[in-house]
């Protein structure tokens, strides 16, 4: 009689890849430690003006055009993957194609706010083009990497199946 052998996943589906587009990403570690928590694949995605000899994930150097990252994350995701992005463009082009997306921040991209963030993205250039400049961003902050942390744990537990 034949025993069939079934390896034992730990967590999360082998197919599933966590891609980052990781040039200025503030949250680098907490995506490694949960990637590897839940035994995903994770594909950190730069520039080659970033590169790094120090960094223990898994990384892919690009060209340093201006959208190269967004490019190869666009062309490698597939449905059901995980991106964590703060562009909002590329974060636009993912959630039609049934990818996760989440901001460093934390905050979750859907479909249907999309046309929304669009939008105040086109209002913010525009005032830029008119010599109208916001403050920046704010510092990141401790309580925001921890939402990150909630809001990407649950993406990846909810595609556990836990």
């Amino acid at each position: 009689m034949f025993e069939k052998h079934v390896e034992k996943e730990t967590y999360a589906r082998r197919d599933l890849t966590i891609f980052v587009d990781a040039d200025a990403c503030p949250v680098k570690q907490e995506i490694f430690s949960l990637a590897r928590q839940y035994n995903v694949e994770s594909v950190f995605v730069s520039s080659y003006s970033h590169f790094s000899h120090d960094q223990p994930m898994q990384w892919v150097y690009v060209d340093a055009e201006k959208e190269a990252v967004d490019l190869y994350i666009v062309n490698h995701a597939k449905a059901g993957d995980v991106v964590v992005t703060q562009d909002v463009g590329l974060a636009s082009m993912l959630v039609h194609r049934n990818i996760y997306v989440v901001s460093p921040r934390g905050n979750v991209y859907t479909e249907e706010e999309m046309g929304h963030r669009l939008y105040v993205r086109y209002l913010h250039a525009k005032q830029r083009r008119q010599g109208v400049y916001a403050k920046g961003m704010k510092r990141f902050s401790a309580e925001e990497r921890q939402t990150f942390r909630k809001s990407f744990e649950k993406i990846l537990s909810k595609l556990a199946g836990k």
